[in-house]
């Protein structure tokens, strides 16, 4: 019996996440971390990943936030930031178990 595929990654604001809105998914087998690293200007490291907050669909199928309506929000999307403070918070839980 094949294998079914695994769902294509949706992109919110130039991030990419599972159909769960998880950068990482254990459901979906999914792990967006280096590919968002990446983008954003980072070299990839072992890091939590990011959850989106709730999202749905414009008429265009961009996604957008649901709590401001924005496709493009920074409050709610401001993925370089997140991914700066999970970058740290990892390096800073590696240097304390070494």
């Amino acid at each position: 019996m094949a294998e079914a595929a695994a769902p294509a990654p949706i992109e919110i604001n130039d991030a990419y996440f599972c159909q769960h809105f998880k950068e990482v998914c254990a459901d979906c087998s999914y792990d967006g971390r280096e590919e968002n690293d990446t983008f954003f200007g980072f070299d990839p490291i072992d890091r939590e990943g990011l959850e989106a907050p709730a999202s749905s669909q414009n008429k265009e199928g961009v996604y957008q936030c649901k709590k401001h309506g924005s496709p493009a929000c920074n409050q709610c999307y401001g993925w370089k930031k997140q991914i700066t403070r999970a970058r740290a918070a990892a390096k800073k839980a590696g240097k304390k178990s070494s």
